[in-house]
């Protein structure tokens, strides 16, 4: 038992990465033509396995692609969404345990990253429970914040208990979506398949606004909350001390 508490990231990467490498076998493997063709073949051959793997890393863009396959009649709704939020789940516990068993890990592994803990005990702090919901439409906390909560002495059954609500609840928000625009979506993407050399560049501005738009509120904020970074030192002081 000692063992798998003090190796579960190492315990968890190693099984994530075996998944993996098998799906990357069978889509080499897959007998149709073109990448996109063995992908497409793939997801709808282990579906549910590759959304299941892919919502541990809390990916949109497997839930995006079971929505298209839901619509297309590849992937039944319900399942999908149970099977997309099990895996989300799965994530957060695996972030919850590494944090709750292998402190001197997350230590070492995200030093540089001390400021993002130290901010997500203040959320804890400030928030309660909410915050263990909101985290996964975080953008840059969302790994952060359960291991976070796993270095503190928060319960463990009810941190998994709103774990589990926030992510069938994530799935679904993203996954129906998907499904009942799916007609307009699929000719969206027939265009822009099409019109490849438009839509590249048009998906990377929109990107690079994105992370533009989120850089400048954090610098923003740095500059201007002095009270939040005094706050944000003193916790990084705790968490070492615990």
């Amino acid at each position: 038992m000692n063992f798998l508490k003090n190796h579960s990231g190492k315990i968890a990467t190693l099984i994530i990465v075996l998944l993996f490498s098998d799906l990357a076998y069978n889509l080499y493997n897959a007998p149709v033509e073109g990448v996109t063709n063995k992908f497409i073949f793939l997801m709808k051959e282990y579906g549910y396995i590759i959304l299941f793997a892919w919502s541990i890393l809390e990916g949109e863009i497997g839930l995006i692609m079971a929505g298209l396959l839901c619509h297309t009649n590849d992937m039944w709704l319900p399942i999908a969404i149970f099977v997309a939020g099990l895996g989300g789940f799965v994530g957060d516990q695996i972030y919850f345990y590494i944090g709750r068993y292998n402190k001197n890990y997350v230590y070492t592994k995200f030093k540089g990253q001390r400021r993002k803990f130290a901010l997500a005990h203040l959320l804890l702090k400030k928030y309660g429970w909410p915050i263990i919901f909101a985290q996964r439409y975080m953008y840059g906390m969302r790994t952060v914040i359960p291991i976070s909560i796993g270095l503190t002495r928060y319960d463990a059954k009810l941190f998994a208990f709103i774990n589990l609500i926030s992510a069938w609840v994530w799935a679904s928000i993203t996954i129906v979506p998907i499904w009942y625009f799916g007609d307009e979506i699929l000719k969206v993407l027939a265009i822009a398949k099409e019109y490849w050399y438009v839509a590249l560049p048009f998906g990377a501005g929109i990107g690079g606004g994105i992370l533009y738009y989120f850089h400048k509120v954090t610098q923003k904020e740095d500059k201007t909350d002095k009270k939040i970074t005094i706050e944000l030192e003193k916790e990084v002081h705790e968490i070492k001390a615990d």
